[in-house]
């Protein structure tokens, strides 16, 4: 039995047709998981318009974006015992549009890209240059053990806007 604890909830507002299964996110997302902290998330799949709106309402940026991670414990430590909880967010057309644009497979995108979101929820961060690679490196790590390709080497470099 595996010590990583996932109680995933999916929501989809999305039109989108070509979506993972949930069992492809439940992988997806237990390959970035810390070992023993259990971790509550929601995954949320939704369409422009709402994607637009959470970034604008976030972020301050007025575009719909590829991924959005809202952590529940930001303000306090990570208490022993206690579930890490936070909600991704996907606009589907977003992932789509970058998927073609750069040309890598629909799933093979939504799978890093919920990665990115996992490892965001467990503190990393790209605001910096050494934090990008360290957490950069980490995601190629766990996408090779999934058999997808290096998404930075594919796309000619950052490809998160979140």
């Amino acid at each position: 039995m595996s010590r990583k604890q996932l109680h995933l909830t999916v929501q989809c507002e999305s039109k989108a047709r070509d979506l993972p299964s949930r069992k492809q996110w439940q992988d997806w997302a237990t390959v970035a998981l810390p070992e023993t902290v259990p971790v509550e998330l929601t995954l949320r799949i939704v369409d422009a318009e709402e994607g637009q709106q959470l970034n604008r309402e976030y972020r301050g940026k007025d575009y719909a974006t590829n991924v959005l991670t809202f952590t529940f414990d930001d303000d306090g430590p990570l208490i022993d015992g206690m579930p890490l909880l936070g909600d991704i967010v996907l606009c589907a057309p977003v992932v789509a549009r970058e998927a073609a644009e750069q040309g890598k497979a629909l799933h093979d995108h939504y799978a890093h890209l919920l990665i990115h979101g996992m490892l965001h929820l467990r503190g990393y961060d790209h605001l910096e240059d050494d934090e990008a690679e360290e957490m950069e490196a980490l995601e190629t790590r766990l996408l090779a053990g999934l058999g997808i390709a290096d998404p930075y080497v594919e796309s000619g470099g950052r490809a998160i806007d979140d």
